[in-house]
């Protein structure tokens, strides 16, 4: 198999602009990302934007000598590396493995420009490893129609290109062009379902039935079809339950017992939030809607709330620091009397950032993560024009900001909106700001004060680091 010449067939029919697109690859230095990297710099001068990302998790004692042989590789390769650390979280009842799986596509996202595509290496016998787990936790239709070849992610999109390749065959592929990989031996822990299924379950399947993979990953694809129907509905009822960025509990009431759930997961998920499991989903749709009119109950999980007050259902995310009823926690260095006033004249908290002295900002509750100004000869914020002293807090409701030298001042709602900012991730967005003046909303849009002119002396770029 020429993988690089398949390869580059395989990207042509997901992508339309390849091989004019801005490729990443997120590498691990294993077997399969190595050979996916491997195989697209054969190409690399067709392919001018390619480059490779590593996540250390340091979470192994190897750590630091995968993220040198990534180096290494990509220096024969002649493709650059970006080396980003992370530190993994975990809520409760969630696993090390998922803790790490949310760090690392949470740091991928973040780092991903706007139209970039991030190409990952999973192969057919992922895929079939995936959709088996899937089954045995009892998911429907989303879980068990695995990982799709493409989908929106982050400013871009992620790509799976090597769902149809074996491992065999990128292993095969990889020992003939001479090039050599990092095995980790957390793979040969058969505690964990993946490696437990992977090593003891499998050989028995494949030795029965040798197309288990393929034949899999065929229902894998009707199942996709057939939840790509049920969003439909799903995406129709939650359009006429909206309101705002929460849902009239009367109207979801009126749908039958499973449309509700299938609207109600459509829309957490829509939000950007974790889907809960079947037990909570059903309390959503059944006691939490059918509560008294004068109760306001919510359930909990993971660090997600959904409450239904005044006959709405919200949801949000229960930041560090908050309580249970899920407001958001800001630091203790809350500013005093520097922050927007909201529509019922109550100042939401904010948090001081005197930037040339902290070039980040370390946040915490519903927009929890950091905020970095730094220093960029081509960067669109002139440094100048910003004051010394600022507030990030997150949205109240009526914003506004001129986003564009010489165009109208627009209500930030409508740019959400254009942009399709998901609804939950609307809430946690963080708005850098003067007094009462919107500067810049996270890493999206600038106000037209602060944007750099040809004759800007010192030019800066903000990030946010989710």
């Amino acid at each position: 198999m020429q993988l690089d010449v398949w390869l580059s067939a395989r990207l042509s029919r997901l992508l339309p602009d390849f091989p004019d697109v801005s490729l990443c690859v997120a590498l691990s230095g294993g077997l399969d990302s190595s050979a996916l990297l491997a195989a697209l710099a054969r190409r690399r001068r067709r392919l001018p934007r390619l480059r490779a990302i590593h996540i250390d998790h340091g979470l192994h004692p190897n750590s630091r000598l995968w993220s040198a042989h990534c180096r290494s590789l990509c220096r024969q390769l002649k493709v650059p590396l970006q080396v980003l650390a992370t530190k993994v979280a975990r809520v409760r009842g969630e696993s090390l493995e998922a803790a790490a799986r949310t760090a690392r596509y949470a740091l991928l996202e973040a780092d991903l420009a706007p139209g970039e595509v991030l190409l990952t290496a999973h192969h057919q016998d992922d895929q079939l490893e995936t959709v088996l787990l899937q089954l045995f936790r009892g998911s429907g239709l989303a879980g068990i129609s695995a990982m799709p070849e493409i989908t929106a992610f982050g400013h871009g999109f992620l790509a799976r290109p090597l769902l149809s390749c074996t491992r065999s065959q990128l292993q095969e592929w990889m020992k003939t062009a001479g090039l050599t990989w990092v095995e980790d031996d957390t793979n040969a822990d058969e505690s964990l379902d993946r490696n437990y299924l992977r090593r003891r379950v499998l050989p028995l399947l494949r030795a029965r039935w040798p197309g288990v993979a393929s034949s899999v990953a065929r229902s894998a694809r009707h199942a996709a079809q057939a939840q790509r129907l049920l969003d439909e509905v799903a995406r129709r009822d939650v359009e006429r339950a909206a309101d705002g960025d929460c849902l009239t509990s009367g109207v979801l009431r009126g749908l039958k017992p499973e449309r509700r759930r299938n609207a109600v997961r459509f829309w957490i998920a829509r939000c950007g939030f974790p889907v809960p499991d079947t037990r909570r989903l059903d309390e959503i749709c059944g006691p939490l809607l059918e509560a008294r009119l004068d109760a306001n109950p919510r359930v909990v999980w993971a660090d997600v709330i959904v409450r239904r007050e005044r006959g709405r259902l919200s949801i949000a995310r229960v930041g560090p620091g908050s309580n249970t009823r899920g407001e958001a926690g800001w630091s203790a260095r809350a500013a005093s009397g520097a922050s927007t006033r909201g529509a019922s004249g109550a100042s939401p908290p904010g948090l001081a950032w005197s930037w040339a002295e902290e070039a980040s900002c370390e946040l915490a509750g519903a927009a929890s993560g950091q905020l970095e100004l730094r220093q960029d000869p081509r960067g669109p914020l002139d440094l100048d024009a910003l004051p010394s002293e600022l507030t990030v807090r997150t949205r109240v409701g009526g914003e506004r900001l001129r986003p564009r030298r010489g165009g109208p001042t627009r209500a930030l709602k409508s740019l959400l909106q254009e942009a399709h900012v998901p609804p939950g991730e609307r809430s946690r967005l963080p708005l850098v700001c003067s007094g009462e003046r919107v500067l810049a909303v996270a890493d999206l849009w600038l106000d037209e004060s602060i944007q750099a002119g040809p004759g800007a002396r010192r030019r800066g770029r903000l990030r946010w680091r989710r």
